[in-house]
């Protein structure tokens, strides 16, 4: 089966289940009574419209090719940076440093894989990036809680560009027998990502008993995370046939990136409550900021990265 047979295959099978889902949603919608209900089914029809925004992006971006793809993905960190940097205090003293993050080592990051150069890309941030920031800060003098000050910048551009970036970076991967491949292991990975978020959402809605972490995310249950889990690793078998993988090994890969998206959205979780927020930003109707959808991803990504990288290229 040819790179198009299955593109073709895969966004006519998404399209389908989308509008099968928006008509359910929409009946819902319709039939919801208490405001509890109304609320949780508003949630979840913003969620399978950010679903169909998302489609939209992926046929935009294997269409114009792999450039516009990493842009849009830079674009991304820049907005989730942004959001990050905005909830987080800063001073004068951390300007310079800022600047360097956002226009420096941000589309120096992208340009490395655009040119698949691996072996910088994967160490300009955390080891260039984090000797350079401190010193930044440093030249302007200001100690005033200096080490915490330096770790959020540190933290934020490690969070919102190193491991982001790693999403896009799947293209450059050459896998032997599966040339141009790529776009479709990227698919897989912000499949199985934002699929296990909804499942999680909808299994913790209906089963939901036992919080995870109440002082964290009072929304993230096991029972949640189960079954959420177990349909994101199912749906990822099912995917195998886009991927070099089997479908044992897609399966083990999906439970990789539900594993990982599942930390990262807690650890992110606790970092909004720690600045007392709810949500990074208001950019996405119903979800809040950029970052709040992409906070599973940012941990799945690099994990999803090397282990296919070193297994399979």
């Amino acid at each position: 089966m040819s790179l198009n047979d299955k593109l073709f295959i895969l966004f006519a099978g998404i399209v389908a289940l989308l509008g099968a889902a928006s008509l359910i949603g929409f009946v819902l919608a319709r039939r919801a009574t208490s405001e509890t209900g109304r609320a949780t089914i508003d949630n979840l029809n913003a969620r399978i419209r950010a679903w169909w925004v998302m489609i939209a992006i992926f046929a935009v971006s294997f269409t114009l090719g792999r450039g516009v793809t990493l842009v849009l993905f830079a674009l991304t960190s820049f907005y989730t940076l942004r959001e990050f940097v905005s909830l987080t205090p800063t001073r004068a003293a951390d300007h310079l440093p800022l600047v360097a993050s956002f226009y420096v080592l941000l589309p120096l990051q992208y340009w490395l894989i655009s040119i698949d150069w691996y072996a910088l890309f994967t160490i300009l941030i955390p080891v260039y990036g984090f000797l350079l920031l401190p010193s930044l800060s440093a030249l302007k003098g200001d100690t005033e809680q200096f080490l915490l000050r330096v770790s959020r910048i540190q933290w934020g551009l490690m969070l919102t560009v190193y491991c982001i970036s790693h999403a896009p970076a799947l293209l450059t991967l050459d896998i032997p027998g599966r040339p141009g491949e790529g776009f479709l292991l990227l698919f897989f990975l912000i499949t199985i990502a934002q699929f296990s978020d909804v499942m999680q959402y909808v299994f913790g809605k209906l089963f939901g008993r036992t919080k995870v972490a109440p002082a964290v995310s009072p929304s993230k249950t096991v029972e949640g995370l189960a079954g959420g889990g177990l349909s994101a690793v199912a749906a990822g078998a099912a995917l195998w046939w886009i991927t070099p993988f089997t479908p044992l090994e897609a399966a083990a890969m999906a439970f990789a990136i539900v594993a990982m998206g599942f930390l990262g959205g807690l650890a992110l979780s606790a970092v909004k409550r720690s600045m007392g927020v709810k949500d990074w930003g208001s950019m996405i109707s119903g979800h809040g900021g950029v970052l709040d959808r992409m906070d599973s991803l940012s941990f799945a990504a690099p994990v999803f990265f090397h282990l296919t990288r070193y297994f399979y290229t």
